[in-house]
């Protein structure tokens, strides 16, 4: 009876241990698997930053200004122009500046990829990318810093679902000559 009742226990946790487990990655903490925990993530600005930027610019000269953008490991954003319609694509704006025009944004090129909530190849962006944003300075334009008011609309994903979209801000220079 005894040797039963073990068996019992012994099978039970066997089974129990089966149905619990998981993959090598999902029994790791996040910062061994080097990927935010999902649990932790409320918008899509807890994985996506916007970093710091610059140019030099003469006076009635042309340049691109980098917009780089970090998306943290086992994230994604979707691209511009996004694979649909209903999907929110990243975009870029910038406020108007004394003595300088912008150009249309030139975004990365997209990698597709699948994932599990979606029935097609999706295009996205992942890991560290830049939008380069197209300046000209006036040839009358004011010499001295600038500092710029840019804003990149995104939404993360992660390979199961997406995240509440947000508008990341930057302020990158441009220092006319």
């Amino acid at each position: 009876m005894r040797f039963r009742q073990i068996s019992l226990f012994v099978a039970l946790g066997v089974l129990l241990s089966s149905c619990t487990s998981r993959s090598a990655n999902e029994n790791k903490p996040a910062a061994q698997t080097g990927v935010k925990d999902p649990r932790l993530v409320r918008t899509s600005a807890d994985v996506v930053k916007l970093n710091g930027s610059g140019a030099a610019l003469p006076a009635g000269a042309s340049a691109d200004l980098p917009i780089p953008i970090a998306i943290e490991r086992g994230y994604h954003i979707n691209a511009n122009p996004a694979t649909f319609d209903y999907l929110i694509a990243t975009e870029l704006t910038v406020d108007k500046s004394e003595g300088i025009t912008f150009g249309k944004p030139v975004y990365p090129t997209a990698e597709t990829r699948k994932f599990q909530f979606a029935e097609q190849t999706l295009a996205v962006y992942e890991g560290n990318v830049q939008i380069k944003l197209p300046l000209q300075s006036a040839l009358n334009a004011t010499k001295g810093n600038r500092t710029l008011s840019v804003r990149v609309r995104v939404q993360a994903c992660d390979e199961e679902k997406c995240f509440p979209p947000d508008t990341l801000k930057a302020e990158p220079f441009v220092d006319l000559k």
